[in-house]
Parts: structure tokens; sequence; C-alpha cells
């Protein structure tokens, strides 16, 4: 299968940057990801317990290291090597919407980047703080990150339930305003789906896809990107039978 010709070509998401070259949420993973052409790097925000807001999944992956704080990686992103590339700012909770808001727009990062939250109060407030920042509501919320853990089987189950359910309820947010695009896990996408979210004018993204093929069978779908740890998957030269 290959993708519909009368679509564009696949976007290509580095998450956190390429957390699989680098550890994610770092210049160097940012720089990873910059080295093989993505079309646009996902990084999280988390504000930590004395106040500061960093580039960081949770707080267990804050510890790890010194995290890039805020500031620091909105400066980063204005420098010109990333000059063009997207930004899917993802709002771990809520309650600092605003601060990011501003940071993005004083460095005129606004209309190359993407809000996203499994939170649509936060999606709300990006809204009516900048209406011209798009905003993304990733599903399902997760208190765990699925990139590094196997889900169980009663989980699937309820997967499979999202999944029928998933096509009605992107249509009706992505209708009513509240989202432009939806920041989908990989099992949830369905040829369905896809239809729903960009019949109503809106944009799909599956996330986090770290197997050639896979991502090969949802650039089939014509969903707009995938999200992975390893964007050397996207390279020409990746193999996609030894991926795995």
């Amino acid at each position: 299968m290959t993708r519909p010709a009368r679509l564009p070509a696949l976007k290509r998401v580095g998450h956190k940057g390429a957390d699989l070259v680098a550890p994610g949420n770092t210049f160097e993973s940012f720089r990873a990801a910059l080295d093989t052409g993505v079309d646009m790097i996902e990084f999280d925000v988390l504000r930590l317990r004395d106040g500061r807001l960093v580039l960081a999944h949770d707080l267990e992956d804050a510890a790890k290291r010194r995290p890039v704080t805020l500031e620091e990686g909105l400066d980063h992103f204005a420098g010109e090597a990333y000059e063009g590339v997207e930004l899917d700012v993802d709002l771990k909770v809520p309650g600092y919407e605003r601060e990011v808001v501003d940071g993005l727009l004083a460095r005129g990062l606004g209309e190359r980047a993407l809000i996203s939250s499994t939170y649509p109060e936060s999606l709300e407030l990006v809204g009516q703080f900048a209406p011209g920042i798009r905003r993304g509501w990733s599903v399902p919320r997760a208190s765990r990150d699925y990139t590094k853990t196997i889900l169980a089987p009663g989980a699937y189950a309820l997967l499979r339930i999202m999944r029928a359910r998933l096509p009605r309820q992107a249509t009706t947010a992505l209708r009513a305003g509240r989202c432009e695009a939806l920041m989908v896990h990989w099992l949830l996408i369905s040829r369905r789906l896809v239809e729903a979210v960009q019949g109503a004018g809106g944009q799909l993204y599956a996330w986090t896809v770290d197997d050639a093929r896979r991502i090969a069978a949802l650039d089939a779908l014509g969903l707009d990107g995938v999200i992975t740890n390893d964007p050397r998957l996207f390279m020409p030269s990746a193999d996609a039978a030894g991926a795995g």
C-alpha cells in the first residue's frame, strides 16, 4: 500500500527530539532529530515543584539530569538552525498555558507551533490566549509513557471501545472549534478516524511509532503525521525489513 497521491507528504515528527538516539527533551536529542530532516519536533513542558517550567515528560524524567528550562528551549528553537521546523509543545498538566503561549509569541514561534494536551480545558485556554496557535487534542490520557511499557490485555479491550467511538468524538471537537488536530496513539488509528478528522478540516498525528513497517502502514492510510522516538526510520536508508 502507498500513500494516496492526492495527499501531501507525511509529516515526520521526532518525539522528544529523537529519544532513541539521545536522551529526550535535550539539546542533543533535538539536534539528532534535526539531522534526520524532521518536519516537526515534539517536546514536553512540565512544572517542577519549585515552580520552574522545564522540558520533561514527568518528574522522574526531570530528575535524571539538569532539565532544559522552557526559556532555554524556546530560545534554542528560535535559532536559525531550526527555522522552518514545526514544534509540537505538549503540556503535561493544566496550569501554565499562558506562560507557554507568551513564550512562543515573544520569540515569533506561534505560527509554527502546535500546542497539544490531553486536557480539553488547557486547549480552551490556549484558544482564548492566542487564537492563531494550533491546538492538538492528545488521546488517550496516559499516566505513563506508552512508548516504554506494554499495555495490559484489559487496556487493549478499552482501546478497542475507544477506537470505535473516537471518529465521532473527533468530528465533534473539531467542528466545535475545540482543537485543530488530534494526536492519537497508533492503536486507535483507523481509516474511519482519518476520514472523520480530515473531513472535519483537522489534522491527525499518530504517536508513538518506532517500527518502520507500522509507519508505512499508517502512511498508506493518509493521515497527516507520525511521531517517533527514532526519526532515522523516516530516512531513505532505513531498512524497513529489519525494523521492529
